[in-house]
């Protein structure tokens, strides 16, 4: 099983400097992962690549810290 697979909806994401990022909503096709919208400063769901996944353990670590991820992540709807 890929980590793709492995990201359920309800988990952590948190950057590469251990700040949190977000909770996964679902994934968006198979490269971009949607966060709720309830953990974001602007309360709208926000999309991040399936790309910036370094590993998972109970939650989704990424391979930048969570100000970079926030600054280059996409609105969505």
């Amino acid at each position: 099983m890929n980590a793709t697979q492995q990201i359920k909806e309800h988990i952590k994401v948190v950057g590469s400097d251990g700040q949190p990022v977000g909770t996964v909503d679902h994934l968006e096709g198979s490269d971009k992962i949607k966060l709720t919208k309830h953990d974001a400063p602007d309360g709208k769901h926000h999309l991040i690549p399936v790309s910036l996944v370094d590993h998972l353990d109970p939650s989704v670590h990424l391979k930048k810290p969570a100000k970079e991820v926030q600054a280059q992540w996409q609105s969505a709807a």
